[in-house]
C-alpha cells in the first residue's frame, strides 16, 4: 500500500485529439466532467471513442460536445445510445462565463483534447480555449518538430 502522504494520479485515456495542437493554438485547458448514459460509459470503457472532429459550443448558458462518436454498446440492444448525440459538459458557472466571454469576444475556439477517467473512475473530458493556427504557423511548427527529431538525432549518434 502507498503511504498516506503520496497520491498518485492515474488517468486512463480513451480518446484523444491528437491534432488538436497541430491545428490550434492552445491558450488554456479545463477538465468537464460528462453526462452520459450508462451504455456510454461502457462504451467508452471499451476505448473505442472518436473526438477528432468534435468541438465544443455555448448553446443557452451551458456547455455541449458536439459530434464526438462514442460507438454502441454492443450488450445493451434496444436501451442503446445514438453515437453521435450531442453531451452535456459539466462545469462551474464561473468556468462557463469565462469560457463565454472568449469564445463570444475573442473568436476562440473550444476543443476536445482527450477524454478520460480519473482516479474515482468517473469520465472527464480535457476541454481547451484555442486559436486557430494561421498556415504560415502551421510551417514553423513543423518546421520545428523537424529541427528537434534531428537535434535529438545528432546528440545520439556523437554522444
Amino acid at each position: 500500500m502507498a503511504p498516506k502522504g503520496s497520491q498518485r494520479v492515474v488517468k486512463k485515456i480513451v480518446a484523444e485529439n491528437r491534432k488538436a495542437r497541430f491545428n490550434y493554438e492552445i491558450l488554456d485547458t479545463y477538465e468537464a466532467g460528462i453526462m452520459l448514459k450508462g451504455t456510454e460509459v461502457k462504451s467508452l470503457r471499451e476505448g473505442k471513442a472518436n473526438i477528432a472532429e468534435s468541438y465544443a459550443s455555448d448553446e443557452g448558458g451551458e456547455i455541449w460536445l458536439i459530434n464526438s462518436y462514442l460507438p454502441e454498446y454492443l450488450q445493451a440492444n434496444r436501451f442503446n445510445h445514438e453515437p453521435r448525440r450531442r453531451r452535456k459538459l459539466l462545469l462551474s458557472a464561473r468556468e462557463i462565463g469565462r469560457l463565454r466571454n472568449a469564445v463570444n469576444r475573442e473568436g476562440m475556439t473550444l476543443i476536445p483534447m482527450k477524454i478520460y477517467f480519473n482516479d474515482r473512475g468517473r469520465a472527464k473530458l480535457e476541454l481547451a480555449l484555442a486559436k486557430g493556427k494561421k498556415l504560415h504557423d502551421k510551417r514553423e511548427t513543423e518546421k520545428e518538430r523537424d529541427w528537434n527529431r534531428q537535434k535529438s538525432r545528432l546528440l545520439k549518434d556523437n554522444g
